[in-house]
């Protein structure tokens, strides 16, 4: 009985997708100029971070309580979540899926972080190293000077 009521739910939810697909197609083909937000940029209310996360509203409330997310605020203190949120939620969500629980979940998201952040202290030493051997190379060629060689044949005189 509840996946009838929730069925006309979806219907509308397709149906205001639908309106809203017509409505973006000047957006679409470029005569409306706006600027698509940052992935970092905070802009969605925790009703529509749900739905686009396929999640309830209370399990994000309930994740960031334990410390696996952290919405931005707005003055008014209300959360925004950004697209980088929203693809954490479902990285929590394809994790949970698996049979973790959150300690687990928060556990391997902050090892990846880590991992992250290893690589890119690894990709900035190999660049440094790169850039130091290429200035060495440079001092070579600096301190080379072309000589003139010419050869001497010397010949051993007999001693008396």
């Amino acid at each position: 009985m509840l996946c009838l009521k929730k069925r006309p739910r979806i219907n509308a939810m397709i149906n205001k997708a639908k309106v809203i697909s017509e409505l973006s197609l000047p957006l679409r083909q470029g005569k409306i100029d706006m600027e698509r937000p940052q992935p970092d940029q905070a802009v969605y209310v925790i009703s529509v971070a749900a739905e686009l996360s396929g999640m309830h509203p209370q399990t994000l409330r309930i994740y960031e309580s334990r410390g696996l997310l952290d919405p931005a605020r707005t003055a008014g203190g209300n959360r925004r979540y950004s697209d980088t949120d929203i693809r954490l939620l479902r990285r929590i969500a394809d994790l949970t899926a698996e049979g973790l629980n959150l300690q687990g979940v928060k556990r391997i998201l902050e090892l990846e972080a880590e991992v992250i952040r290893l690589n890119r202290e690894l990709e900035m030493a190999k660049s440094q190293i790169a850039e130091a051997v290429t200035e060495v190379h440079r001092q070579y060629r600096r301190d080379l000077v072309p000589i003139k060689q010419s050869v001497t044949l010397l010949r051993q005189q007999k001693r008396p």
